[in-house]
Formats: C-alpha cells, structure tokens, sequence
C-alpha cells in the first residue's frame, strides 16, 4: 500500500525530491527561487511581446486617427472656408480707351472689379462677343464683359462656377455704382433648377471616389482570397454597378440634376474603379497601412481641391493647380464639362482618370505576389500523379 500512496519518511510525512508540487529549489528548503519564470521581464522583452500583440497598431491607430481629424477639418477649411478670388479669366469686348480719350467704360469698370475684389483678374480681349462666349462655352473664361448702352453688361456663367459667378454677380453693382458706370448682370450659363448651387456634381463625384476605395477596402477583408485577375474584374464590377446606381438615383428618382445618363455613368464608373485601384496599389506596397496614402491623397488633398464646391480661380493656387491632376478633381472636371458643356469636351480629365488607373493596376500586377490576399493555386489530388 506504500508504493500507492508514495514514498514517506521517517516522521510519517511525505518525502519531497526538490521537484514536487512546491516547485522549491532542490536542497535549499526556503521554496524562493523559481527558475526563469520567476524573473521579472526585461525591458527588451516587454517591447517584443507589445510588438507582437494587437496593442502596437492600435496605439499607433490612435495617432493616426487623431491626425486624420485634424487634418480632414484643416484641409476643408483651409480651401473652402474663405475663397479668395486669384487670376479669375474673364473676357472683355470692346476698347480699351473711349473714342474721346481716356480709358473706356468697360476698362474703368474692370479696372474697379479689380480693386474691389483685391485679386488680378486675368483680362483677355476679344474683338468680338462671338469669340468671347465661344471662350466661355470651352471653359477658358468665367465672364464677359462688353459694353452696353451708356455702360456695361456683365455676363457670368454659373455652369462654369458657381461661386465665381455668384462673387462677380454681388460686387458687379456695387462696383458700377462706385466708378459711375452703369451695370447690368445676367447669367448666360445657369446652372439647372435642382441643382442651384452647383453642388450635386461634387457630391456624387465625391460619392464614387469613396465608395470606390471603400470597395477595394471590403474586398480585402470579405474577398480575401480573390486572385489578381479576379480582384481587378471584381474592382470593375462593382464600379459599373455603382455608378449607374448613383446616376439613377440623382437623375430618376430625385431628379435633381438631368444627367447624359450613359455619359455620367461611365464617368462615375471610372472614378470607382481608378481609386478602389489607388487604394489596391497602395495596400500591395505597404499592407494594410494602406488606407494612410489613399485617404491622403483622395479626401485630405484630392476633395477639397477639386474645383466642386469651389471653383479653381477662388482656391489658394497650389490647390487648383494640384486639383486637376487628382482623380476627384478630374472626375469633377468630366462630370462638370459632361452635364454643361458637352459640346466643348477636354481629354484632359481622362487622361488623368486613365493615367491613375494604369499605373496602379500596373504596379499591383507586378508586385501582386506582395498584396495580402489570394490563395495558393490548388494542387492536383494524389491520384492524378500517379
């Protein structure tokens, strides 16, 4: 019966060989010391195993988002919060000095808009009213001015920017009223009933840049293990699906805005698939830190300077200029020329379109053995080779 209940000593207790239940160090009694586990980790230690936990990136999430913040409020604001006239293109028909001497009423009256709105208005000269509102239907001028009467007719174009010709038609009076000139003003280019701020095309354009990225977002975690070729015809997919969803819905069913249906959904089907393809390139160089370039270079700088909410020659310099060379202010730029000037069409904005789709479907196709996703090819089953 000894051997099945254990080995006792002397004194009836049980025996200990210095590696039974108390884990006490062999021979020393005093049951303190307890190996390597009973050592405090280093601080090296510590570091690798926050490195290897899920409290690494979400620490650095918490940084990152709160920049994010910031920087969205900051770079709206910045654009949006106070537009300042800079080099506005407007054309002017008539002479520059009077048949008597002197500089002539249209001068004088441009001379006035001038100082009143502190900015340089970019002043072209057109001998004709033909050849300055052929400038205005392509887009390369935002006003005319040309004489009328004892003084001055002021046309603006509220298709070509709403907030430039909402700013030229409120000091256009005051200006004429201040210099002696008599002014009147018209809206040559109105922009439709539904639309009378001239927002819903940068709504919808922000609409398909969003849900395009986002889309490539939820293909990474929901469709994981979509090959290349797959991921790319999935990207198209949900582009074209998209896209005419958000046309229908803006033109049948709210009816804000009377679209070229085919047009405008090819437009905004374009949109998605470049910048889900942004984002796709992007999550292939740097993994899943991906969403920090994208939403960099789509919503901080690519929205606000898109020239939709507020027209190029109103945004500080950089802006516009940077604008046109974004997929959001192309697609704006299409969509714009698409609904208001479709008889002055610019390839500008699709090359742009194109030029981003091309490089990062190209950059994902090359390094496509780096992007998280796909799956192994499936092997042949064991038979098969035999």
């Amino acid at each position: 019966m000894a051997d099945q209940h254990g080995a006792h000593g002397p004194d009836g207790t049980p025996a200990h060989d210095g590696a039974g239940p108390r884990g006490d160090a062999p021979g020393d009694g005093t049951g303190a010391a307890h190996g390597a586990h009973g050592r405090p980790p280093t601080a090296a230690q510590r570091w690798r195993a926050f490195k290897a936990s899920p409290f690494l990136p979400a620490c650095v999430l918490l940084f990152i988002l709160a920049a994010a913040a910031g920087l969205f409020a900051g770079s709206y604001t910045y654009a949006m919060a106070n537009p300042t006239p800079r080099h506005v293109p407007i054309a002017i028909v008539g002479r520059e000095t009077a048949p008597g001497g002197g500089p002539s009423r249209e001068k004088v009256f441009a001379d006035g808009m001038e100082e009143a709105l502190n900015a340089s208005l970019r002043l072209t000269a057109y001998p004709t009213y033909a050849q300055a509102r052929k400038a205005i239907e392509e887009q390369r001028e935002f006003a005319v001015v040309r004489p009328r009467e004892a003084g001055v007719e002021l046309d603006v174009a509220g298709a070509a920017g709403a907030s430039v010709a909402e700013l030229l038609a409120t000091a256009g009076p005051r200006v004429g009223e201040a210099v002696g000139v008599p002014v009147r003003v018209q809206d040559i280019k109105p922009l439709q009933k539904g639309d009378p701020r001239g927002l819903a095309l940068f709504y919808i354009s922000l609409a398909a840049v969003i849900v395009g990225f986002v889309g490539a977002i939820q293909l990474s975690v929901h469709a994981r293990a979509l090959n290349p070729a797959e991921r790319i015809a999935f990207t198209i997919a949900y582009a074209l699906l998209g896209g005419f969803v958000i046309a229908a819905v803006v033109d049948w069913w709210l009816g804000a805005l009377r679209l070229p249906f085919v047009h405008s959904w090819l437009i905004l089907s374009f949109t998605m698939f470049t910048t889900g393809m942004v984002f796709t390139m992007f999550n292939t160089l740097m993994g899943r830190w991906a969403m920090i370039p994208t939403w960099g270079v789509m919503v901080l700088l690519g929205n606000p300077s898109s020239g939709g909410a507020v027209s190029w020659p109103l945004l500080p310099s950089v802006l516009g200029h940077i604008g046109q060379w974004l997929p959001p202010g192309a697609s704006v730029n299409a969509q714009h020329t698409a609904v208001y000037f479709a008889g002055s069409q610019h390839l500008f904005p699709y090359l742009v379109l194109a030029g981003w789709s091309v490089v990062s479907c190209t950059v994902f196709w090359v390094w496509r053995h780096r992007h998280p996703g796909g799956r192994e090819p499936e092997q042949p089953p064991a038979h098969a080779a035999e």
